[in-house]
């Protein structure tokens, strides 16, 4: 590994745990999804690998399965790939010092699990021995999907549950029936690209006859597998848990490169 390395993040997830870490600095380049300043290299399932290769980097990150294509075509350029493809929010935060391995910093991305484990902890804290509400997470309208991969395991985390997708199954149309049936006390939109611009009233023109609270969340916060997700379990527990003595919104902490892999 060069002493320096230097990181292109093909997936914005990486970005974003990299910049959490304190290694933004050897970011040179990411797609045009990721919000950062660095230049960039195209879209997330096809990137500028010329581009790429004008950066000099030392390393690709990607992330997910949809992506495997795009790390297969950098380790075909003789790129150092790493990707990580999480389903679960154990696996999210195992993820971290993968990702961070990539600029020489395991250690880091350790201590950005254990910190975001640490807040987790404090919510369950916060929200032990309360009731449970069910909560329908939406990932995409039309056909409507319920959430699967981490989400279940977050809205878990924020005192709710979320029976339609078992945690680290991927993502599945839903029956209208199905939701109807379980009762849900919250629905949660956050349609996969689309920001907060999850439609309320839109949802509640279907008909499908809830008595439930429809609320538009962030997709980033719930669909993105970075530390984002802690802030999104912080959103969902004061949705689900208004009166609740939650601890203050997750930040992430100013953190210093490790010794390890430097």
């Amino acid at each position: 590994m060069a002493a320096n390395p230097r990181v292109v993040s093909l997936a914005p997830s990486a970005t974003a745990v990299l910049d959490a870490a304190g290694l933004d600095a050897h970011v040179v380049g990411a797609t045009v999804h990721s919000p950062t300043d660095k230049p960039v290299v195209g879209g997330w399932l096809n990137p500028d690998f010329d581009r790429v290769d004008e950066l000099d980097a030392d390393a690709v990150c990607t992330c997910d399965d949809l992506q495997s294509d795009v790390a297969a075509a950098a380790r075909d350029r003789g790129y150092d790939v790493v990707h990580v493809a999480p389903a679960t929010l154990d696996e999210v935060f195992d993820s971290f010092p993968v990702v961070c391995d990539a600029a020489g910093d395991a250690g880091a991305g350790a201590t950005l699990a254990e910190d975001c484990r640490d807040h987790l902890g404090r919510v369950a804290d916060a929200v032990a021995g309360r009731d449970r509400p069910t909560v329908y997470c939406e990932e995409w309208a039309d056909p409507p999907m319920a959430a699967g991969n981490w989400v279940p395991d977050l809205v878990r985390a924020a005192g709710g549950s979320a029976p339609f997708v078992a945690p680290g199954e991927r993502s599945a149309e839903v029956d209208p029936a199905v939701v109807a049936a379980a009762d849900p006390d919250h629905v949660i939109l956050h349609p996969c690209g689309k920001g907060e611009r999850g439609d309320p009233e839109a949802f509640e023109a279907r008909g499908w006859n809830l008595d439930a609270a429809v609320h538009a969340v962030d997709d980033s916060l719930l669909n993105q597998p970075s530390p984002a997700v802690v802030s999104g379990v912080d959103r969902l527990a004061r949705l689900l848990h208004p009166d609740a003595d939650l601890p203050d919104p997750w930040a992430a902490a100013t953190p210093s490169e490790s010794d390890e892999g430097k």
